[in-house]
């Protein structure tokens, strides 16, 4: 499949690289660090990474700004998304040809070429892995700016390597890319230096979360609290690991009101949430999820399955 991908690749004079809604670190390295890759080894061609900016996200790259026509014959080249709901920038319907790159269960089985590995740690190590293919099969190279994209990506869904999804494979991936030129002091302060008020916010989580006796977790942060903090959704994501730290926690959620709706923000050590989170439409890994709800009402609901899920974990 990896050969595939790269004989299409070669193919396409133009490309466009989506990722999935709301980015984290990995889906901008893994989108980033591939346009970084074909780009650096196929120069003529035109490379293209698209979707809505994460000002957060803005020490990694920034996406680039297309007309409409550039989708016309245009190989599309979709990482880090599990189902085409999620999908940054609907125009890729648009393109000549689809190929879906992921670490997430395959439930959406789209695209025309499709890899998917739910055993990496992320999908940048799957980018890595495919310039490993390259190389091999047509003297590829990655340059610094890839390596150092990969290795965002990788820290980032891995929690700096402290996720059990971080293999045998994953640190021997860190360890090939961090012997390129650039700086990871940078890209760790990027990732994880937080403003005065998100910390002063991180303060409020801690104080007024709730947990009971089986370890299930969950604190409710209304549009209120986020005006009082002066904090935005988005930037809510760098406190989602944060309750990871207390002593005796099995699962927890986080809700974030954002208008309409209610970010869910699923974490566990130990039981499966992602099927949790497809209840209310959403999904991901089975250790770190995302859904939405509809109401604080159905928000509840959340929390009630959680409970019999660390219940049912801890018999």
């Amino acid at each position: 499949m990896k050969r595939q991908i790269i004989d299409t690749i070669e193919q396409y004079d133009n490309i466009i690289l989506h990722r999935h809604v709301r980015p984290d670190p990995d889906a901008y390295g893994s989108q980033f660090g591939l346009k970084e890759l074909i780009h650096h080894n196929y120069p003529n061609k035109h490379v293209f990474a698209v979707g809505e900016h994460d000002e957060s996200l803005t020490f990694l790259q920034q996406p680039d700004v297309i007309e409409d026509e550039r989708f016309k014959d245009a190989l599309i080249i979709v990482t880090d998304t599990a189902n085409t709901e999620r999908i940054d920038d609907q125009r890729y319907k648009n393109g000549a040809e689809v190929i879906k790159i992921d670490h997430h269960p395959n439930d959406d089985r789209y695209g025309n070429l499709l890899w998917v590995d739910t055993n990496a740690s992320s999908c940048s190590e799957m980018i890595y892995e495919l310039f490993e293919e390259g190389k091999t099969y047509k003297g590829w190279t990655l340059s610094d700016e890839g390596a150092r994209l990969l290795f965002a990506g990788i820290v980032g869904d891995t929690g700096r390597f402290l996720f059990p999804s971080a293999t045998l494979k994953t640190f021997e991936t860190a360890g090939h890319l961090i012997q390129y030129n650039f700086n990871r002091n940078d890209v760790y302060d990027g990732m994880y230096e937080m403003d005065r008020k998100l910390l002063h916010l991180q303060g409020y989580l801690y104080q007024n979360f709730i947990m009971d006796e089986h370890g299930a977790a969950y604190i409710k942060v209304t549009a209120d609290i986020l005006k009082e903090f002066n904090v935005t959704p988005s930037e809510t994501s760098l406190l989602v690991g944060s309750l990871g730290n207390v002593k005796g926690i099995c699962a927890w959620v986080i809700f974030i009101e954002e208008g309409d709706t209610i970010r869910v923000r699923l974490r566990s050590k130990g039981p499966v949430i992602n099927e949790l989170a497809k209840k209310y439409s959403g999904g991901g890994h089975p250790l770190a999820s995302g859904a939405t709800a509809k109401s604080w009402a159905e928000a509840d609901k959340v929390v009630e399955d959680l409970t019999e899920i660390c219940r049912n974990y801890n018999k």
